[in-house]
């Protein structure tokens, strides 16, 4: 199969046309009642190139400058909405800023991190893979500068560090392209925001790894046959990796407590790429359960995105033995499932929920519906926004004592295609295809994009 390039770029044009304005607005209007119990910031990173795109026609949805939005909750209102570029080299030229200051790994200061936005040890950051190092931002949104977490992170960062709510730690699988074209390496940041231990892993090809997984005893590696292809690289591709199929695909289990590779337990798995793990976890038999999001090929035919030719997502299951190096693989649900989020609380621990977002994949660059699934069951429970409007990211809130897994809030992002607008949607997780309890209309259109998270004051 050969990829064919496209005569327009969606994800350049229409609902994910880059907004041009920085926002600030307060008071804003809400139907229903929002919770009195969510105090703290909703907040979203994605890509929103400035200015001219070069190569617009092989301009890939992952990249371009970042921009975060944010909406701050507090005792049943929604006191303000900022939307902030945040800070480059790039984007402070193209505003005519200072330019940030701080470490850049490897002098990386065009792009500013436009994935992941969270906050951690009292600092809010904005995140990508790939060798950049992470961006602070104020509560209000303004970047502060670029940070090495006081000179402890080698290298770049992680796009999605997974917390172990039983030691306060951050562990992220991290890449820096083109410098470590021959190994991962696995860091670990402490309660305090200082990295505590870093571990070189070899690999080939220069695999991209967006995510990790971690359970009570393991670290697990994703080297999936999604690579770095040079071919791409001279010819001007935004983000130069695609489907190698000679790339084995493995997943490599190490021990929570190595010092080095060594002991690393790598084990076969069918072809296919994920970007995405929704939970993972020690059974009672020693196994490792790792539920995620998985595509069977990706970036073959489509380079710019992974939501048009290339095969959808399903919901999936891998039960790991590390002794005998055995996968067992099985499918959960055959939807097109992306963006999976659970109760933060049973994180490394077995959840009974999940929640994720629909692909529509008649309409590839906005989401449908979003899901609750019981992994135990087998239901699948989806909440619908009507036609032309999806869900992003849904992010799982427990409400304030409670302990069962729905318990709490959904907040997601939802888009309207036909009239290019935003709105926030508060949904209760344990009511879930029910209307939502509360929605805010954001004072302008947001581009489809990645992930953020909920940030408790």
């Amino acid at each position: 199969m050969t990829a064919t390039e496209p005569l327009t770029n969606p994800y350049l044009e229409g609902i994910n046309a880059p907004v041009t304005e920085e926002v600030t607005a307060f008071d804003l209007p809400v139907t229903g009642q929002l919770p009195a119990d969510l105090n703290g910031r909703w907040l979203r990173n994605g890509p929103n190139p400035i200015g001219e795109v070069e190569n617009p026609l092989r301009h890939h949805w992952f990249g371009g400058d970042g921009m975060v939005h944010g909406i701050r909750l507090s005792e049943g209102k929604a006191d303000w909405y900022r939307n902030r570029w945040v800070r480059s080299d790039h984007v402070a030229d193209h505003l005519g800023e200072e330019r940030p200051t701080g470490p850049a790994n490897g002098g990386r200061t065009a792009t500013g991190p436009n994935t992941n936005v969270g906050a951690f040890a009292g600092k809010t950051y904005a995140m990508v893979e790939a060798g950049t190092t992470p961006t602070e931002l104020s509560y209000e949104l303004e970047t502060i500068g670029r940070s090495d977490f006081g000179g402890t992170l080698a290298n770049g960062f992680s796009a999605h560090p997974k917390y172990d709510p039983a030691t306060g730690e951050l562990h992220a699988m991290t890449y820096t392209w083109p410098d470590l074209m021959d190994h991962l390496q696995y860091v670990v940041v402490g309660p305090d925001g200082l990295v505590t231990k870093t571990i070189d892993i070899p690999v080939n090809d220069m695999p991209m790894v967006h995510d990790i997984s971690i359970t009570k005893n393991w670290v697990v590696v994703f080297d999936l046959p999604v690579t770095v292809r040079m071919d791409m690289v001279t010819q001007g591709y935004t983000l130069p990796v695609g489907w190698n199929p000679e790339h084995p695909a493995r997943v490599g289990l190490l021990p929570r407590s190595a010092t080095d590779a060594s002991s690393i337990v790598w084990c076969d798995v069918n072809p296919c790429f994920t970007f995405h793990p929704l939970n993972a976890y020690d059974d009672a038999e020693g196994n490792v359960v790792i539920d995620f999001c998985r595509y069977e090929r990706l970036f073959d035919l489509d380079l710019l995105g992974p939501f048009s030719l290339d095969t959808p997502p399903t919901l999936d299951r891998w039960t790991i033995n590390p002794t005998t190096r055995s996968v067992r693989e099985e499918q959960i649900d055959s939807r097109a499932h992306e963006f999976p989020r659970h109760d933060p609380r049973v994180g490394l621990q077995p959840h009974r929920f999940g929640y994720t977002a629909l692909v529509d994949y008649a309409s590839p660059v906005l989401h449908g519906a979003i899901c609750k699934i019981d992994v135990n069951s087998g239901e699948v429970i989806e909440h619908d926004f009507g036609p032309g409007r999806g869900g992003a990211e849904p992010i799982f809130v427990p409400r304030e004592g409670s302990t069962a897994e729905d318990d709490g809030w959904i907040l997601t992002l939802v888009h309207d295609l036909p009239n290019e607008s935003a709105e926030l949607h508060v949904i209760a997780a344990d009511d879930f295809a029910a209307p939502a309890v509360a929605t805010i209309a954001l004072p302008q259109r947001v581009p489809t994009g990645f992930h953020g998270n909920w940030c408790r004051d």
